[in-house]
Formats: structure tokens, sequence, C-alpha cells
């Protein structure tokens, strides 16, 4: 349901979270390794969403991603809004245009249902609540982690 860049994305920047709550400030090839994403793909997700102002960054020694305001809750939907865009909730859900009551495409009800439930999702959960999940060990955050604890 998520493009690849919404996942590495959401991945970048619940390990940034965590690791700036360890004082420290990934970089990207750090980043890429972690949650198991390519690195060049990775690099350009970064900058898309430092970009947005979702991340900041700083570079050279000591430097690596951060945030700001690392208290300020990031819901899912607001990255989402960046790397999918406005249309990603209001889009057909087989790809018909146009889509509407009006002129229905085949699973345009039942799709209508899912496609609210995961709007529901996206804005109440944040990387913050992510990252706590992993704090918890509720959950993972790559492979590379089911690896490690098996």
């Amino acid at each position: 349901m998520l493009g690849k860049t919404t996942e590495y994305a959401i991945r970048s920047l619940v390990y940034i979270y965590l690791k700036n709550t360890d004082g420290e400030r990934p970089g990207f090839k750090e980043i890429a390794k972690n949650i198991g994403s390519p690195e060049e793909f990775t690099g350009k997700v970064l900058q898309h969403i430092t970009r947005a102002g979702l991340v900041s960054s700083i570079k050279g020694r000591g430097g690596g991603f951060f945030f700001d305001d690392p208290d300020k809750p990031l819901s899912l939907f607001d990255v989402m809004q960046v790397t999918e865009g406005q249309e990603f909730f209001s889009k057909c859900g087989f790809g018909l245009q146009p889509c509407d009551e009006n002129n229905p495409c085949p699973i345009h009800d039942d799709y209508t249902r899912v496609r609210s439930a995961f709007y529901e999702l996206m804005n109440s959960q944040t990387i913050q609540s992510m990252a706590l999940k992993i704090n918890q060990n509720k959950a993972v955050l790559s492979r590379l982690e089911i690896e490690y604890k098996s």
C-alpha cells in the first residue's frame, strides 16, 4: 500500500529519532545499513524529507540527521503528505479516473472503508510512538534486528 519512498522515510525517521534520544546524529550510510535499504536511494529519501523540514542535517564531522524538536509529534500522515502527496487518501484503489460516488469503480465502497481506516491509523501513529514500541521490544525496525534476536 505504501511506496518504497514512504517506507524508507518512515523507517529512517524512526531510526534517526532512536539515535537522537541516545545523543547521536546518524549519517545516511548508517541509516541505510540499519533499516535495510539501499544507500543511494536512502540518501535521496533523506534529502527529500530534509528539504520538507521533517528532519534537519549537518554535514561534516559530528554531523548527521536530527530532529529540531524531538518532542513535537510527527504523525505518519505528515510523512505521507511529503512522500505520497495529498491525493493518496482520495485516489481510486483500482486506478480509475474519475472514481467517486457517481462513477464508482468495482471496489469503490469497500476501498473507501479501507482507505478511511488507513487514514485513521496514519494520523494516530507517530514516529515517536513507533520508536517507543521498538524501545519497549514490542516491535522491530528491520530484518537485521529479527536476525540478531533469533
